[in-house]
């Protein structure tokens, strides 16, 4: 898990803007899309990008960006990382 330290509060996914996936890479799904998607140099959350390995606060989730999709990288809250 990273250092902690004040990483973007991005709130919630806007479906009216344009978001990469989020996906959980414990599930079957996630190898799927990895196959879907070659491997992109960044992540959208609500239209901004982030380059890869940039960190994210989405409600109480940490989000770590990997190649185009955002992954789980462990608790949003700042208190508790």
């Amino acid at each position: 898990m990273p250092e902690q330290k004040a990483y973007p509060d991005v709130g919630a996914p806007d479906p009216e803007l344009e978001n990469s996936p989020i996906v959980d890479d414990s599930l079957e799904e996630s190898g799927d899309l990895r196959q879907e998607l070659p491997g992109e140099p960044v992540c959208l959350f609500n239209g901004v990008e982030y380059p890869n390995g940039a960190y994210v606060r989405s409600g109480g989730a940490l989000l770590r960006c990997d190649y185009g999709i955002w992954v789980p990288a462990g608790p949003g809250d700042p208190e508790n990382l």
